[in-house]
């Protein structure tokens, strides 16, 4: 399955930066899509850090990258090398080419501690799951996308039974070997109780004195926690939006996990059924939406929500620059919004609302308010943004 939204974005850094790292949780892809853009750039050379012929290769980093002046270089596992990004300093310098090194990372905050001696010289990309809009024009299938997630291998396995075996066999490797990889000394049957909490906090505030209770261990402990797993780019917190207007805004971010597959899997949801009757089935709607939402969002954009005391509400917030679009997201072929959706509507001074909803084809609410179906999401934010 290829990933054409990430692919475009870090072909697009190729061009202007000497070094791109592609971040992303382990078996997204990045590995993949590295190789393709390698095979196109005519030169490449492909190095795994994670074997000994590779390491072997890079004894003399320096002599290395100098005779492969004229190549794509590609690095895969480059936190397991630190040391190397100190040496790709002194190589860019040297030879200040766009597009002379791609660098893929299994997780963002350690390889972004790592690359401060990059400043400048490195640009990052995030790598997600497969969205909606890279799947629809070959499956058509929004169902098995929300239900499976967008791990490839999920999303492609066989049957609902192999999908459900690799989400778990993905879990239990990400808190058995992954997060002690990364210096994460947290119990994994702790961290696993944590992140299913999260699960059945997905869309909600996180109140991390609560969740702390729950656990058994300090506040403290539970924020850095979640600061782990969204560090890993497995969850997400979504900060609250804040305008001067004199009003009691909520400020507590909200959580969702990024990949609703994992999160059925968190949630013990095998089967569509279950998840259509699952009391959660909204707020999993609701997180789906918003990964289509992040995966679209153009260069500089930045997403919140918008809540006050009163009850004014949007569950999305995009801006960039002095735009800003809402967007309102229901499990319904027949949305209806309340009064709180208009209040927030005003409050933040949107350009443009949508309501996005299960539904194939929109229509207009009234002007500059529609809904919308989930593949629409892509054109109408490219059509607010110029992008």
């Amino acid at each position: 399955m290829f990933q054409r939204l990430s692919y475009a974005k870090i072909a697009e850094h190729l061009q202007w930066s000497p070094a791109v790292g592609i971040l992303g949780p382990r078996q997204v892809g990045k590995t993949t899509l590295a190789k393709t853009l390698a095979s196109e750039s005519g030169k490449s050379v492909y190095l795994d850090l994670d074997t000994a012929h590779a390491r072997a290769q890079l004894v003399n980093p320096t002599a290395f990258f100098a005779a492969n002046r004229d190549r794509l270089i590609v690095l895969d596992e480059i936190q397991n090398q630190p040391e190397l990004l100190s040496e790709l300093r002194g190589e860019i310098d040297a030879d200040r080419r766009s597009g002379r090194f791609l660098l893929l990372g299994s997780a963002s905050f350690k390889l972004l501690k790592q690359s401060q001696s990059l400043a400048g010289r490195l640009s990052l990309v995030d790598m997600s799951p497969l969205a909606l809009s890279e799947v629809f024009q070959t499956f058509n299938d929004t169902q098995t996308l929300w239900l499976r997630g967008g791990f490839p291998n999920s999303y492609l396995a066989k049957t609902t039974i192999a999908s459900w075996d690799w989400r778990d066999a993905l879990i239990r490797h990400f808190l058995n070997t992954d997060l002690p990889s990364l210096g994460i000394a947290v119990k994994p049957q702790l961290m696993h109780r944590f992140w299913r909490m999260v699960a059945h906090l997905h869309g909600q505030m996180f109140n991390a004195s609560a969740v702390a209770t729950s656990l058994g261990i300090s506040a403290p402990s539970t924020g850095r926690y979640l600061d782990h797993l969204c560090d890993a780019l497995m969850v997400r917190r979504l900060e609250p939006y804040f305008v001067n207007l004199g009003k009691r805004l909520v400020k507590t971010p909200k959580v969702y996990v990024r990949d609703s597959g994992l999160l059925h899997s968190l949630l013990g949801i095998r089967e569509v059924n279950d998840l259509l009757g699952h009391p959660s089935t909204g707020a999993s709607w609701e997180g789906f939406v918003v990964e289509q939402i992040a995966a679209h969002l153009p260069t500089g954009a930045s997403m919140y929500f918008y809540r006050t005391a009163a009850g004014a509400e949007l569950d999305v917030v995009v801006e960039l620059g002095l735009r800003k679009l809402g967007f309102e997201i229901k499990f319904s072929s027949a949305p209806k919004v309340t009064k709180g959706f208009w209040l927030a509507c005003e409050d933040v001074g949107v350009d443009a609302a949508y309501i996005v909803a299960p539904v194939q084809t929109g229509w207009p609410v009234q002007s500059k308010v529609e809904v919308i179906g989930v593949v629409d999401i892509a054109q109408r934010l490219a059509k607010h943004f110029d992008v």
